[in-house]
């Protein structure tokens, strides 16, 4: 009977504190929780699957040995680690350097980031135009590819701008055409082992450096173009086209994602959906226009 009240003042004190709690809980209260909540969401989202999922996992077990050293009074190990948290800081922000990067850039490419930039230099009828064009062009060039077994890689800049990846290759910002990209991807050209850069509907350079994804999980057949691929939509919200030179399949990578077994068809429906749909800036009236024609 005693132990029975004695829980029942327990949850009556709890209860008791909760409504003293919320009777000074303010609407900034619930906003701040509310920010938070989606702080710790974002950076375990931004974390999950990837290298720096291990790193993560690492300081809390070096944290978790801390408190261990501090409750059983081990001087010299809290003394070590107290002083590596001190400096910890620092390293956290060149370790985590890449997935910071990351998460401004895919801060800056949401809704928010439209309202500060506009992808779509001059009116939409035109962007439309040149993006159904370019479209059309890599998706030939890519079959043409697969039937003789041509590498080739191609990247559309989308967002996020790609001026330090094109300042490694060559800026050709031609109009785009099935020989002109058959002419890059040519095993004896200068620029065939590169990437070939689309930016404003132009062929814009060709053989650029990519950086390459550090995904373990990739197959061991895929080689570096497709890795390469793989990289650069990890670094921003580029759409990469890839034609393997091995079975001449063909490739779509986004954000850090590789879909394969992509024919002609099937290619132009996710070139259109990625580039023109998925653009809010252009409006529904404009697109049902596109797709009439």
């Amino acid at each position: 009977m005693y132990g029975r009240k004695k829980k029942m003042d327990f949850l009556l004190g709890i209860w008791t504190a909760f409504l003293s709690l919320m009777s000074t809980f303010k609407i900034s209260d619930g906003l701040d929780v509310l920010v938070v909540s989606f702080l710790i969401y974002g950076f375990i989202k931004l974390f999950r699957e990837t290298r720096a999922e291990q790193l993560v996992k690492g300081i809390l077990i070096l944290l978790m040995a801390y408190v261990f050293s501090r409750y059983f009074r081990l001087s010299m190990l809290s003394t070590l680690l107290s002083n590596f948290f001190q400096f910890s800081f620092l390293a956290i922000l060149v370790v985590f350097q890449p997935e910071l990067r990351r998460a401004l850039e895919h801060l800056g490419r949401s809704n928010l980031g439209d309202y500060w930039s506009n992808p779509i230099n001059g009116d939409e009828d035109t962007f439309i135009h040149k993006m159904k064009s370019i479209i059309n062009v890599v998706v030939d060039s890519a079959v043409i590819f697969q039937e003789a077994k041509v590498g080739a890689l191609i990247v559309f800049e989308r967002k996020t701008k790609l001026g330090e990846i094109i300042d490694t290759g060559t800026v050709v910002k031609a109009e785009p055409s099935i020989e002109l990209i058959s002419n890059i991807f040519y095993n004896k050209a200068p620029l065939h082992d590169g990437a070939m850069i689309v930016k404003d509907g132009l062929v814009y350079a060709g053989g650029c450096i990519l950086p390459l994804t550090r995904n373990e999980s990739l197959g061991n057949e895929l080689g570096t173009r497709h890795r390469a691929a793989v990289g650069i939509s990890e670094n921003s919200d580029a759409v990469a086209v890839v034609v393997s030179e091995e079975t001449g399949g063909i490739s779509v990578a986004l954000n850090g994602q590789l879909k394969q077994g992509f024919d002609k068809e099937t290619l132009s429906d996710e070139l259109t959906k990625l580039l023109l749909q998925n653009n809010r800036s252009i409006s529904k009236s404009v697109l049902s226009h596109f797709h009439k024609k």
